[in-house]
């Protein structure tokens, strides 16, 4: 299935801050001889640049269906010959040769985004040559705090304003707990940004990214909460960034919201600990804030614990099949696959397969075509 559709790819190519900044980058060290690796390759735009700056081979890899746009493209541009599409996930492949340069950009607003940071740490230490140049190289990641009424408003008005009459302030709690797009203006920084991480892709060794950041408060406000952003370094000299105040890109800024609106005093003392953990192909992420009246130890004015842990309502069900001591047995839908995965054997067509199993489970499927299809979703994601 696809990750994005392609208009977000064209949304993409046409943010002349990015692509310029990657065609500078890929111009300036790929050469006549040059092996490239492009993780992610969507349609292929780094992978038909390598080609176009005088790369000798490419591979690109991507496990999503755009991959086939990215064939078609290059067979226009007549770079089918040098580019190798690799339909899969980086982190499961092996290539034929090391390569001389690594380019991927997979990550979103931050660069913790599914499975980015984890299969460059993969890619350099497997499919890179020693020497050889990831794009990019460092990524220097900043926050502040930031007054911001209008993006805070889309987060608590629904659940703070008794629309119809209603009271939906148990929902708060879960809105509270994810973070989302906005774009900040410089003047709504609370406080002078600071480095809360910093991730050199040269020599990163885990997914897994924590810091913390204190300020003290430059001006009196209503503090929303936290805006995140990044320095990105391609390569040195070359690069971009999407901070509060920089050139417009697809990237814009992360906010982390507080559960309530803070007043904020100059000269108050905020601080935060960040992380963000990977979890397979998600990032959790946890920000815990405190802030001291006029940074006086003794003077908490507010203190908060907030996690995209707590984003999605569980219920007390789901926890128990997730505990240590559960003992879980198959659902009928987990019956249904099991039965089919037996059958994949490389000796049995689809269609016979679909018909197994609406013979043995005669009450799951509506009719053969209902059959068909789910055992035609379990082929395309699980048979090779």
């Amino acid at each position: 299935m696809l990750t994005y559709g392609i208009h977000s790819y064209g949304r993409m190519i046409r943010d002349s801050v990015r692509t310029d900044a990657y065609a500078r980058a890929l111009r300036s060290c790929v050469g006549p001889n040059s092996t490239v690796l492009d993780i992610g390759t969507g349609v292929g735009i780094f992978a038909l640049l390598a080609c176009q700056f005088g790369a000798r081979k490419v591979f690109a890899v991507d496990p999503n269906e755009t991959i086939e746009i990215a064939r078609e493209i290059a067979s226009v541009n007549g770079y089918a010959d040098r580019i190798e599409f690799i339909a899969d996930l980086s982190t499961k492949i092996e290539l034929p040769e090391p390569v001389d340069i690594i380019v991927t950009e997979m990550h979103g607003i931050l660069p913790m985004f599914e499975l980015n940071v984890a299969s460059i740490i993969d890619g350099r230490k497997r499919l890179l040559a020693p020497g050889g140049t990831i794009i990019p190289q460092v990524e220097t990641l900043w926050a502040a705090p930031v007054e911001a009424p209008e993006s805070y408003e889309e987060v608590a008005s629904p659940w703070s304003t008794h629309p119809y009459g209603l009271d939906l302030r148990p929902a708060m709690r879960i809105a509270a707990n994810s973070w989302f797009k906005v774009r900040t203006a410089p003047d709504a920084l609370l406080a002078n940004p600071q480095c809360w991480a910093t991730l050199d892709f040269r020599s990163v060794e885990s997914a897994n990214v924590a810091g913390q950041a204190a300020w003290t408060a430059t001006r009196a406000g209503t503090g929303h909460g936290i805006a995140i952003w990044f320095d990105s370094v391609l390569i040195d000299g070359i690069g971009f960034s999407n901070a509060p105040g920089s050139e417009e890109t697809v990237f814009s800024q992360a906010f982390f919201p507080w559960p309530e609106p803070l007043e904020i005093s100059a000269g108050d003392r905020i601080a935060v600990a960040l992380r963000a953990d990977s979890m397979q192909d998600y990032h959790l992420w946890r920000w815990d804030t405190t802030v001291w009246d006029q940074g006086q130890e003794e003077k908490v004015k507010f203190s908060f614990r907030q996690s995209t842990f707590f984003d999605l309502p569980i219920s007390s069900a789901a926890l128990r099949k997730r505990a240590d001591d559960f003992q879980p047995r198959l659902n009928e839908d987990g019956q249904v696959k099991r039965f089919v995965f037996s059958l994949m054997d490389g000796k049995n067509h689809l269609g016979k397969i679909a018909s197994q199993a609406v013979a043995q489970f005669p009450g799951r499927f509506a009719d053969h075509e209902d059959g068909k299809a789910v055992v035609a979703d379990i082929s395309e994601k699980y048979s090779e």
